[in-house]
């Protein structure tokens, strides 16, 4: 079935801001909008001062790229050079929603949005909000095929922002003066797209999984046919796979469930503060400062909390945090990947 992800029952922005913000867009400035992934902080992806600005806001590498955002009434044949049938399917298959898609770079597009690199990630997003934005802002363009370059809206390699709060804490002054942020409530899905390569097929290279998500490697194969491969040396960069990634500031580890006691009865001895995140229930009494937060085992609503939990433990002054390993089911392939980069940034 195709997987709509939807908006939450996210809050609807005023038409007049949806204006407002599309007209900054074309003016080659930032706005800050929700997806039903994370928080997204855009730039007209076809000014390559604009996107210049993303990278500079954020302290991002200059060869990291971002994903253009489409609206669903944009035609992707004006991003990309090539849509091969199997990028077809699985637009009718997953969008809007969060699965990204690598193809081919059109020759008008700046390679600003990939890096430097010959291809480019499109994605169409589900939440209401954007798509109205993506709407109003495609109407401004003279060619009516404008789209949004949009990384999430954090600092380069923290945790992602999935509600507006999270933005305003990451971006408190921007060129001298407050981010545009449109209101969407809460991100539905709570991680960042699913990535699929499809930009190396005429080479023989079928499709790469370049980063899980929520549309899972099960449900891309169910579409295709066949089973997406893992990364390899030649793949594109994409946003987000780099070792050590989506980062809280407090040093974050994971842990078997096995091992779990042993660090908590350390930890209590050596008078550490710690939050220890485990699944459905928490194993019982824990020495002074120590404290557990229990998350549902349900990879989807585990997913959705994930980033928002992180910031408020962040916060709240702990030592350390650590986290009971998920299970290494492939449902939970989007999470582990997340929280494994995360804890990367501290080993």
């Amino acid at each position: 079935m195709p997987d709509r992800a939807g908006a939450g029952g996210a809050a609807e922005a005023d038409p007049g801001q949806i204006l407002e913000a599309a007209q900054r867009l074309a003016q080659g400035r930032l706005v800050a909008f929700p997806t039903e992934t994370v928080y997204g902080l855009g730039a007209d992806a076809e000014n390559p001062e604009a996107i210049a600005r993303i990278y500079a806001a954020k302290k991002r590498p200059a060869d990291h790229p971002v994903i253009v955002h489409l609206a669903p009434d944009t035609d992707p044949g004006y991003w990309a050079a090539l849509i091969p049938p199997q990028a077809r399917q699985l637009m009718a298959a997953f969008w809007p929603g969060p699965l990204t898609l690598i193809l081919p770079r059109a020759a008008r597009i700046p390679d600003a949005v990939s890096g430097g690199q010959d291809s480019i990630g499109l994605r169409c997003p589900s939440h209401p909000v954007a798509q109205r934005l993506l709407h109003a802002f495609s109407v401004l363009k003279p060619h009516g095929s404008g789209a949004v370059a949009a990384p999430s809206a954090n600092q380069f390699g923290q945790v992602s922002p999935t509600c507006a709060d999270h933005v305003r804490s990451e971006f408190p002054d921007l060129d001298g003066q407050a981010l545009m942020i449109l209101e969407g409530g809460a991100s539905e899905v709570g991680i960042e797209s699913t990535i699929l390569d499809l930009s190396r097929l005429d080479r023989g290279i079928g499709p790469v999984l370049l980063r899980p998500g929520h549309v899972t490697v099960a449900r891309i194969a169910e579409v295709l046919g066949e089973m997406p491969a893992r990364p390899d040396a030649a793949a594109p960069r994409v946003s987000g796979a780099l070792k050590a990634h989506y980062a809280p500031r407090t040093p974050l580890f994971l842990a078997d469930a096995q091992a779990l006691a042993g660090l908590v009865r350390d930890a209590g001895g050596a008078g550490l503060r710690m939050a220890v995140v485990v699944l459905d229930a928490a194993p019982g009494l824990a020495p002074a400062g120590i404290d557990w937060v229990v998350l549902p085992a349900d990879p989807v609503v585990y997913a959705r909390r994930l980033y928002a939990l992180l910031r408020e433990l962040d916060g709240a002054g702990y030592d350390r945090i650590l986290l009971q390993r998920p299970p290494a089911d492939p449902v939970w392939q989007g999470v582990n990947d997340r929280i494994t980069r995360a804890a990367a940034a501290f080993a």
